[in-house]
């Protein structure tokens, strides 16, 4: 619905989770309609049957790396854009209910990869306890209000929401962990520039050719647009054929990023557009600026020579 501000929100569920957490920093959906859903596809498709404005899933996690069917889900099917990211800090707490100790918990409900993050942490705090598996952080949190686990690792969204008693916070073994989502909506209009914007694109290369990701690369590093993210996926054609997802530093607006675009279309068997959006600011004080181009790539230095070329054409030699 390009124009109109999305109202009715869905994120990969279940409630109390990161995912969550991350949707209700976006102002639309804090005051809007949220709805988890069971699956990244379950999420998205509720976007391309119309029964969703807006999506929020995860797309990579900065210990375990790329969400894989985030990237799948956004290469195939009914074409989706990004139109913002969130990055959240994961910060997991250990909660209880009212009137468990620290020593007292004998068993621990944890996702997999909540446990894997905060192994450290219950090693020396916890070394006696089971840790049981489940399905999110969610699970994990209701899981322990219900009183089927002593406790639980989960978001501190998840303890609030299920009135659990925090017993530890910032328990992970990585403090400075974060993950990064994508909020998704129908093909639209991007975000008009704001001079610090990513583009993401899934590039499909002509594998009986020779030095096809060269020339995909190319196109980048000869406008001076950097590449902050590449990542390679099966396609699920062939062993060996691969779909690649790269984040570019700029937006389809730009003059050089659109050239390189254009230069990808004729050089590769296929390219997805998947959004143009701000990039999330949200460690200011650490490197996460902007690449700056190298000398004579610049936008200024685009806009003066394309005036220059207009000169030329016009007759105009000085």
């Amino acid at each position: 619905m390009p124009g109109t501000p999305p109202t009715r929100f869905v994120y990969l569920g279940p409630e109390g989770t990161f995912a969550e957490q991350a949707l209700r920093t976006v102002p639309a959906a804090e005051r809007g309609d949220r709805t988890p859903a069971r699956s990244v596809g379950e999420a998205l498709d509720a976007v391309r049957a119309g029964e969703a404005d807006a999506a929020l899933v995860p797309l990579e996690n900065s210990i375990g790396g790329a969400v894989g069917v985030t990237l799948d889900e956004l290469a195939e099917g009914e074409p989706l854009v990004i139109t913002r990211e969130v990055i959240l800090p994961v910060e997991f707490v250990l909660a209880s209910r009212a009137g468990i100790a620290l020593a007292e918990v004998r068993s621990v409900a944890a996702h997999p990869q909540a446990s894997t993050q905060c192994r450290g942490w219950l090693r020396d705090h916890l070394p006696d306890a089971t840790v049981v598996d489940v399905l999110s952080n969610g699970a994990a949190a209701a899981g322990a209000a219900s009183g089927e686990y002593d406790a639980a690792i989960c978001a501190p969204i998840g303890a609030t929401r299920h009135r659990l008693t925090v017993l530890a916070d910032k328990i992970a073994d990585h403090p400075d962990a974060v993950t990064r989502f994508a909020l998704v909506s129908r093909p639209g209009p991007p975000p008009p520039p704001t001079g610090d914007d990513v583009t993401s694109l899934a590039v499909y290369i002509a594998h009986d050719r020779v030095g096809a990701l060269l020339s995909v690369l190319t196109e980048f590093a000869t406008r001076g647009v950097n590449l902050s993210r590449i990542e390679s996926r099966p396609t699920g054609e062939a062993l060996g054929r691969y779909v690649f997802f790269l984040d570019c530093t700029g937006h389809v607006a730009d003059v050089r990023l659109g050239e390189a675009l254009q230069g990808l279309r004729r050089v590769c068997a296929d390219v997805r557009f998947l959004g143009s959006y701000p990039r999330h600011r949200w460690n200011p004080a650490a490197s996460d600026r902007p690449v700056p181009a190298p000398a004579g790539l610049s936008d200024a230095d685009y806009a003066d020579a394309a005036a220059w070329l207009s000169r030329l054409r016009a007759g105009e030699l000085n």
